[in-house]
């Protein structure tokens, strides 16, 4: 069973990994903003759940 949460790491890690290739040259800038992406990714995920909790309570 896929959670919300699975999916939305799924989501962040296809995303980071492509953006990752396709805006930098250099393999371990590659690999820095691919992690950057995923953590912005991430952390907006669960920060825009939490705002969205909050004012719906």
């Amino acid at each position: 069973m896929l959670t919300h949460f699975s999916a939305m790491l799924i989501f962040a890690s296809c995303v980071s990994v492509v953006f990752g290739i396709t805006q930098r040259a250099v393999p371990k800038m590659m690999i820095r903003f691919g992690t950057f992406t995923f953590g912005i990714l991430v952390f907006g995920t669960v920060a825009a759940s939490w705002l969205m909790y909050l004012i719906k309570r």
